[in-house]
């Protein structure tokens, strides 16, 4: 993949037009970092979305933390990330963040406070 390399982690703008040649199926929730307004950078030419994010690395804190689905303290758990685990932030709201382990997931929410400052 050509572009400008980022130096928060390893992926980069693709060079030239990006676009999809035909329909492509939907993943599953908690697998591909893609949602219907962002999704990974890593994604851009083989998925749809409105915007393309290349994600800032941060790393869980010493407790873990549990990735849910959506942002609700009763939502599913996807998986867990234990301490220590880098994970790339796609997206930050008030308490919750977006992020995967890569761009071929798993992805979802995570409490803001589970990662190390």
């Amino acid at each position: 993949m050509g572009g400008t390399e980022v130096q928060q982690g390893k992926y980069a703008v693709p060079d030239g037009k990006i676009g999809l040649s035909g329909p492509v199926e939907k993943p599953a929730p908690g697998t591909l970092p893609l949602r219907g307004d962002l999704a990974h950078m890593a994604l851009a030419g083989t998925h749809l979305a409105a915007h393309y994010v290349i994600p800032h690395l941060r790393t869980v804190g010493a407790d873990g933390a549990d990735v849910m689905e959506n942002t609700r303290d009763d939502s599913p758990i996807v998986t867990r990330f234990e301490a220590g685990t880098q994970v790339e932030i796609l997206d930050a709201a008030g308490e919750w963040v977006w992020g995967c382990l890569g761009p071929q997931g798993p992805s979802g929410y995570m409490k803001a406070d589970c990662l190390s400052a």
